[in-house]
């Protein structure tokens, strides 16, 4: 059965890294819920918006697959760019999405983690004040809905990079948003923080760039299978941004597929590609 993912948050959790700064992430293991069907997984995953691109969650996809070749992992995308914590209010429509989108993947997977990222909407107007308590009646809700008690929730810190130039120079309460969410982390169970140091923006001083983006969800990846915060850059994150090229002929056909259909390539030379993929 495949392991999947709930992906909730705002515009950092759907991805706004740039497309063509990072190699792409191809693996028919790692598959993302989309018009009711696992398909494999291409970026953008979390498509709210036409800007929608590089998210944390392929290369934390990418982490659990390597430590689970023999599985298949989904991701459920439900983020929506802009939205707030009263945006998430268990009876309002994000919420409610997220659940019927879990409820119709706990039909065919089993969902084996929450990834959370939210806050930059909330970082001003003194908003930090009530960000626990929303925050705790959205997840308690959700892990008693789901019945999911039990599965680790990973949740990320906001950048420092906030508060300064473009989109987020708004977002001057950001450190008071992060003391919250630690101490979220810190109080309740099975949950973990992530933090955003060192990472850094697009040029709209907001969302982050495709690189962070990779290093973002490795270190998510870390703190899911070792269970604790993350509190730091981890040496070595790098290696996230390192692509496996050596691709199945599932994975190829798929390559050649998508070339074929964006015009990169005519149909005669996708057909001779296809050849050598087929060939014994």
């Amino acid at each position: 059965m495949i392991k999947s993912f709930l992906m909730l948050g705002q515009s950092n959790m759907a991805g706004r890294g740039f497309l063509n700064e990072v190699d792409p992430i191809y693996n028919e293991k790692i598959k993302m819920l989309r018009n009711g069907q696992w398909q494999m997984m291409t970026e953008p995953i979390n498509y709210d918006r036409p800007v929608s691109g590089v998210g944390l969650a392929a290369s934390f996809a990418d982490a659990w697959s390597k430590a689970h070749p023999d599985e298949e992992i989904g991701l459920i995308p439900c983020a929506e760019g802009g939205s707030s914590l009263n945006d998430w209010h268990p009876e309002g429509i994000l919420f409610q999405h997220a659940l019927s989108e879990a409820r119709f993947a706990l039909r065919s997977s089993q969902i084996c983690g929450i990834l959370w990222h939210q806050g930059e909407s909330d970082s001003y107007r003194s908003l930090h004040e009530t960000y626990y308590e929303k925050l705790t009646l959205i997840i308690e809700t959700l892990r008693n809905e789901l019945k999911l008690d039990e599965v680790p929730l990973i949740i990320g810190g906001l950048g420092d990079f906030l508060g300064k130039t473009g989109f987020g120079q708004h977002a001057t309460e950001f450190r008071q948003v992060n003391e919250q969410l630690l101490r979220f982390a810190n109080e309740q169970q099975n949950c973990y923080f992530v933090t955003a140091a060192g990472l850094t923006a697009n040029p709209d001083g907001i969302h982050l760039d495709a690189a962070s983006q990779r290093k973002f969800g490795y270190r998510y990846f870390e703190a899911f299978s070792k269970k604790h915060h993350i509190l730091k850059p981890i040496s070595g994150e790098e290696q996230s941004l390192k692509v496996n090229g050596d691709y199945s002929k599932t994975e190829q056909i798929y390559l050649h597929s998508m070339d074929l259909a964006s015009g990169k390539i005519t149909y005669a030379e996708f057909e001779a590609r296809m050849a050598k993929v087929m060939k014994p």
